[in-house]
């Protein structure tokens, strides 16, 4: 593996599949069968270049983001990118059974000028009614021929209004930004294009001096331009690191942002399970460079970077306009953790669709005089939230959402007065004071006693454990290799396809099938033999390790690293006497490689090597603190 520092990024993208249409291809299946071969991550097998069609090369080949477009595909692709240009009055609206909701009234616009404000529901348009089955048609009519009228009529507090709206040519960023309560700038990033980072830098600019938080939507953005996102991500970070490329040929390239911090105040950055691509790179940067935190969802888990190639680098290859978009670039954040497959997991984890009001709560203002009716959390930065506001019948939801999102080592503080009067409290203490009986803590019923219960606790919180379906987690008994695949699907958030299972003795329907068929792609377990997987046979200390020696490598870039440079050199160590071949590499991973700043051994395991009998069965307990642990050292865990 070697490093380097690259003189420009190339141009990048990072943007979920699309459905293509058959069409005509100027682009040869000879020649995609070069450009693959030339540049795709992995190696490309023979099938797959001997197949007569590019569609069945890419079919074969399995790769959602690798793509071919024609001409119009790629003028789409490319448009979804950028500032969208429409005739008509300037609003976002959400249809109701009501009529038109309006969710955003765009500055600059026919609706803007007219009074429209978020909040008001359109009724009528030109005397028709928007209710019922008029919905989706309603919406269009707002659009039109440039200078001509519309006439809308709406409901503000129950009261009816009408007005004249001139349509007119207007343009709907991609990126844009408002100010919530006087004093949030709220920053709406819909795709990473050539636009963003301007927009990022005009919403700054024009609020910074009001706000005190930022809160970045990335809720269903599905990626675009790196370069872009990166860019936009220092605007809260300042200069720094962001981003490795690892390509087929195992060269790294390091990347990062010149550009100077915009502000001094932190970005709560929104995520779901659509925020993918350059928006993980964008969230990532903002959490390995304590810029913020994030909240919501889990992301969706894309990893890799794609090249586009075109007439404009290879002339001879696309006379038609068209393009062929290669993956070819396994990407990891400055951690050095990839978020392929696995996503990214939010500071707080709270249902996406409540994400907001959660994040419009961490951003009260701090107390000046007299800390009473305030609650300090201590989460990175110190985030303040009124109390009387958090129990109002709007925001209680988010409340509890987000005291049951909060893991335990986190300081939780609440105003006792004066200017500097706080005391230490807990989310079960504060939901206990204040009533919340909706409030359920993240937690089992049977972990007290156990030695590693912080690190249990800490994956309860994040939902990566879910115990036995009774609400115990049974910390001391033993793990099947089956139950193994469960525990570490749940973990990685993975899915396989359930149709047919990859081994004699795991039938498709059983209730562990898809976990062991996603842990076999993923390459964490193989097979007994003979086709057998044993499901039922019990995970033993050495076994248990060899596997998370592997998602190790997986997970993080600098594990990878150091496994391939140095593991042989290590193997002789006698802490590792007992251990069988096969599992030395992974047990002197996880327990011998990693050193602290003082020179100090990072030993990952829950015991040292000496202590663990390799032929013994391995615990739940014992399972559980590796996966805290590993997951927490390459920077998965928030916290």
């Amino acid at each position: 593996m070697t490093w380097k520092r690259p003189a420009r990024l190339p141009a990048l993208l990072l943007s979920l599949s699309l459905l293509l249409t058959p069409a005509a291809r100027a682009l040869t299946p000879e020649q995609a069968g070069q450009l693959l071969t030339d540049y795709y991550i992995d190696d490309v097998p023979h099938s797959v270049l001997e197949q007569p069609t590019i569609s069945q090369m890419l079919e074969l080949l399995g790769d959602p983001y690798t793509q071919y477009f024609t001409a119009e595909e790629y003028r789409q692709f490319l448009g979804s990118m950028v500032d969208i240009p429409i005739v008509g009055t300037g609003v976002s609206v959400l249809t109701t059974q009501d009529g038109l909701l309006l969710l955003r009234v765009f500055s600059d616009t026919p609706a803007a000028e007219g009074g429209l404000l978020p909040g008001d529901l359109i009724v009528e348009i030109d005397g028709k009614s928007t209710s019922g089955d008029n919905l989706l048609l309603a919406a269009s009519w707002l659009q039109g021929e440039e200078g001509t009228q519309v006439t809308v009529t709406y409901l503000r507090e129950g009261v009816r209004h009408t007005v004249t709206l001139t349509r007119r040519a207007i343009t709907i960023p991609t990126t844009y930004t408002e100010l919530w309560d006087g004093h949030i700038g709220y920053i709406d990033c819909d795709t990473f294009g050539g636009d963003t980072l301007e927009h990022f830098l005009d919403g700054i600019e024009t609020y910074d001096s009001q706000v005190d938080h930022y809160i970045v939507d990335l809720q269903n953005n599905g990626g675009g331009e790196i370069n872009a996102a990166m860019s936009a991500a220092a605007c809260f970070t300042g200069p720094a690191l962001m981003t490795y490329f690892l390509d087929g040929s195992g060269e790294v390239t390091s990347y990062g942002s010149q550009l100077e911090s915009q502000t001094i105040y932190p970005a709560i950055v929104l995520t779901n399970g659509e925020t993918a691509s350059a928006s993980e790179l964008f969230a990532a940067a903002i959490r390995d460079n304590n810029a913020g935190i994030l909240v919501g969802g889990r992301t969706f888990g894309k990893g890799v970077a794609q090249i586009i190639f075109d007439e404009e680098s290879y002339p001879d290859y696309f006379s038609d306009g068209d393009a062929l978009k290669v993956t070819t670039y396994r990407l990891y954040a400055a951690s050095g953790t990839t978020a392929q497959t696995v996503g990214l997991l939010p500071h707080l984890l709270v249902d996406p669709a409540i994400a907001s009001d959660v994040a419009v709560l961490l951003s009260g203002t701090a107390p000046k005089t007299d800390t009473q009716g305030t609650l300090r959390i201590d989460f990175g930065w110190r985030w303040y939230v009124d109390v009387e506001t958090a129990l109002s019948a709007d925001c209680r939801p988010a409340f509890v959402a987000l005291l049951e999102a909060l893991p335990e080592t986190v300081r939780i503080l609440e105003g006792t007065g004066g200017a500097d009067g706080w005391a230490d409290t807990s989310a079960a203490d504060l939901a206990e004071a204040y009533g919340l009986t909706e409030y359920k803590a993240r937690t089992f019923s049977d972990i007290a006693g156990s030695p590693y219960q912080a690190q249990i606790q800490q994956l309860a919180t994040y939902e990566i454990l879910l115990g036995d379906g009774t609400g115990a987690f049974r910390p001391t008994e033993g793990l099947t290799r089956a139950q193994l695949c469960a525990l570490l699907a749940q973990a990685l958030s993975c899915e396989a396809d359930t149709g047919s299972s990859r081994f004699s003795d795991v039938s498709a329907d059983s209730w562990y099938c898809s976990a062991v068929n996603a842990m076999a792609v993923m390459g964490l377990v193989e097979g007994v033999g003979g086709g057998r997987f044993d499901p039922d046979a019990p995970v033993d200390h050495q076994q248990f390790i060899t596997i998370m020696g592997r998602l190790a490598q997986k997970l993080n870039l600098f594990l990878a690293q150091v496994t391939e440079e140095q593991a042989a050199e290590g193997l002789s160590d006698p802490a590792l006497a007992d251990y069988a071949d096969w599992a030395k590499e992974s047990a002197w991973l996880l327990a011998l490689s990693q050193q602290g700043l003082v020179g100090n051994t990072i030993n990952l395991l829950w015991a040292p090597l000496e202590e663990i009998a390799p032929t013994a069965a391995a615990t739940r307990e014992e399972a559980a603190y590796l996966t805290c642990t590993l997951l927490s050292y390459v920077g998965f865990l928030p916290v």
